[in-house]
């Protein structure tokens, strides 16, 4: 009877919780049992906490039997990226080097949203270390689309995109360095928001220190909410945003008010509208419903939409250098000699590659060239509009398409749209645009200046309110 509780929101449910209306305990044993039934077929978590789910519940509802107050995420089902430490629960990071591993401290973003009595669902699946855009690693079953089974959710936070989709659970975190709260967002058909860089913070060190050359790509990597409603992120974001000693990069955020956010009205606004950048390969389905949808929310909203590219060149070589720049490859490449076959073909691929030191200066160089255009590109725009993606889902088991609109692409060409904003550390989000004939999702991209967050969810609210999509649901989900 309380499966149907599972449809609603993360905000509305902590209410249900915190009112007496429903138990923490009804609440998570419903969650199990929809995993139950649809996991199977998802395959969104890698380890699941059912105990420790039930246990968390059966404390809350003592508490709020004694009288004691509940926070903000009162008994709501969570789900956690398997790149994100959490105490006590294996954290593999998709790694046959760390299939035991189990770590002594919480990430910062875990131990907030616990605090505010969020229910630890299980760990979701990610590739290895998160060097990929979809969801496949030595260790576990790749997670499945819920629109189409047969197809990617998209990665690197590939579980928790799927899991959100498939109702299994109303939020999750991901962690974005080149996109990977965004694309599975675009792709499953749900809400994904990458703050801008430093409101989020992160604490690589609550890894164990006896472990090799795993951390996070220091000056990209983002942790986000993915969500079903916008509402619910700037909810999460109220939670986790904040600085931290123990991320020295972390920022203030009090002149952020999240929960208000989405209520903040959008008016006069000059958006950019562009499609390709005037370099990506696009499917024309993906064009042609992102075109629509732009135009749409602009017109409803009454802003002023100009077509116009940033006037960079393609930065991906430089991408992926300063990944590889930001890796322990000493620490990674004595783990590919103890691993041999059980590694990813494709982390092999680049840990195998002669890095030189000119390279990464390069890197760096271009970094600064596309953050200096971004900016002047953003002195006369409120917002940039694109796709998220070039393509739909595509079946599982590729990396992604080579040719896409007739040309021959690289197998990551895909992502493009994605990863300058990890250059620029600007607040980015993808919403659920529409979807191609054959019934795929297709992600827009709504970016904002610099430390501009709060527009930025305001802007994605707008569009929600303009074109709903959580009454949508997979097939698996009805």
């Amino acid at each position: 009877m309380f499966d149907s509780l599972l449809d609603e929101d993360a905000t509305t449910l902590a209410a249900m919780i915190r009112s007496g209306d429903v138990s923490a305990s009804e609440l998570t044993q419903a969650a199990l049992a929809r995993m139950a039934r649809r996991e199977p077929d998802i395959q969104a978590f890698c380890t699941p906490t059912p105990d420790r789910a039930l246990a968390q519940a059966k404390a809350l509802d003592a508490r709020r039997a004694r009288g004691e107050t509940l926070g903000a995420l009162a008994g709501v089902p969570l789900a956690v990226k398997d790149l994100i430490c959490t105490a006590s629960v294996r954290t593999t990071s998709g790694s046959a080097a760390y299939q035991d591993f189990i770590p002594d401290d919480d990430d910062i973003t875990v131990e907030r949203l616990l605090a505010a009595d969020a229910i630890l669902l299980g760990k979701t699946t990610a590739p290895e270390f998160g060097y990929s855009g979809v969801g496949h690693n030595p260790l576990f079953p790749s997670p499945r689309n819920p629109w189409d089974l047969t197809k990617t959710p998209g990665g690197s936070s590939a579980g928790s995109g799927a899991a959100v989709a498939a109702r299994l659970c109303p939020i999750a975190l991901g962690s974005d360095g080149g996109g990977s709260v965004r694309i599975p967002a675009a792709h499953c058909g749900i809400y994904g928001f990458k703050a801008s860089m430093g409101r989020v913070p992160l604490w690589p060190g609550c890894r164990d220190e006896r472990y090799p050359g795993v951390s996070s790509w220091e000056s990209l990597e983002h942790i986000g909410p993915m969500t079903r409603t916008v509402r619910d992120a700037a909810l999460m974001m109220s939670l986790m945003a904040g600085p931290d000693m123990r991320d020295r990069h972390s920022i203030p955020c009090s002149d952020v008010d999240w929960l208000g956010a989405p209520d903040q009205p959008v008016e006069k606004l000059r958006i950019a509208f562009s499609a390709d950048f005037g370099y990506v390969a696009v499917d024309p389905e993906v064009r042609a419903v992102v075109s629509g949808a732009a135009q749409r929310f602009a017109a409803e909203i009454g802003a002023e939409l100009e077509l116009a590219d940033p006037g960079f060149s393609d930065p991906s070589a430089a991408f992926g250098a300063l990944v590889a720049m930001e890796s322990d490859l000493s620490g990674m490449r004595r783990m590919m000699e103890q691993q041999g076959d059980r590694m990813s073909p494709h982390l092999v691929a680049m840990l195998q590659r002669d890095w030189r030191a000119e390279t990464f200066t390069d890197a760096i160089t271009t970094r600064k060239a596309v953050s200096n255009s971004l900016w002047r590109f953003m002195q006369r725009y409120d917002l940039l509009i694109t796709p998220t993606l070039a393509v739909p889902p595509f079946a599982l088991g590729m990396q992604g398409p080579e040719i896409i609109d007739g040309r021959m692409v690289r197998s990551d060409h895909w992502l493009s749209f994605c990863f300058p904003f990890n250059f620029t550390g600007q607040p980015a989000a993808s919403v659920p645009a529409g979807f191609t004939a054959s019934g795929l999702p297709v992600g827009l991209q709504i970016v904002g200046r610099h430390l501009d967050d709060a527009l930025v969810l305001a802007a994605s609210a707008a569009f929600e309110r303009i074109q709903p999509w959580n009454h949508l649901q997979p097939g698996i989900a009805q």
